[in-house]
């Protein structure tokens, strides 16, 4: 397992993310998020990712796109938005790692390590959605418990 401690995060400034929406549609795509073509078109195009670049630009509530380093690598990435205008919830959009570095610990390893930089910024708990049995096991043992639905009928599993 590995040591919580040797994750590192490495936030994505604005003027970075056009680097970061390949491995994000791969991600969607390979681990099964999204399968319909036009979710594939709208995870691909201006729309969503002009909403993504405005909620990064915002002053409060903003949206935060990371990598998870291991020894200078990139292992994983994340997206979340800590809502400090509420009640310090952190919303998990994106959370993987990829997927040759999957096993032994290490999406356990950078979830703590999120967990110790969202703190910084505010979070007081997360939440997530997600519907995907593994996804669903691997936040249940981080302590996560379902919480209802979204807007689009996906399950919602919050951590206090």
């Amino acid at each position: 397992m590995q040591n919580n401690n040797s994750i590192e995060i490495d936030e994505i400034p604005v003027e970075r993310i056009d680097e970061f929406w390949e491995k994000h549609i791969k991600y969607l795509t390979e681990d099964g998020i999204i399968t319909e073509p036009e979710d594939i078109e709208y995870f691909s195009g201006s729309e969503y990712r002009d909403a993504i670049k405005s909620r990064m630009l915002r002053n409060r509530d903003k949206l935060h796109m990371l990598y998870f380093l291991k020894e200078g690598e990139r292992i994983g990435a994340a997206q979340f938005v800590t809502y400090q205008s509420e009640d310090g919830k952190c919303f998990l959009l994106d959370f993987w790692v990829f997927p040759e570095y999957r096993g032994n610990g290490t999406g356990r390893s950078c979830f703590y390590a999120l967990e110790r930089y969202v703190k910084k910024d505010g979070a007081v708990y997360f939440e997530i959605n997600c519907s995907k049995q593994d996804s669903v096991r691997f936040w249940k043992s981080l302590g996560f418990v379902e919480n209802g639905i979204d807007e689009h009928g996906v399950p919602l599993f919050i951590r206090r």
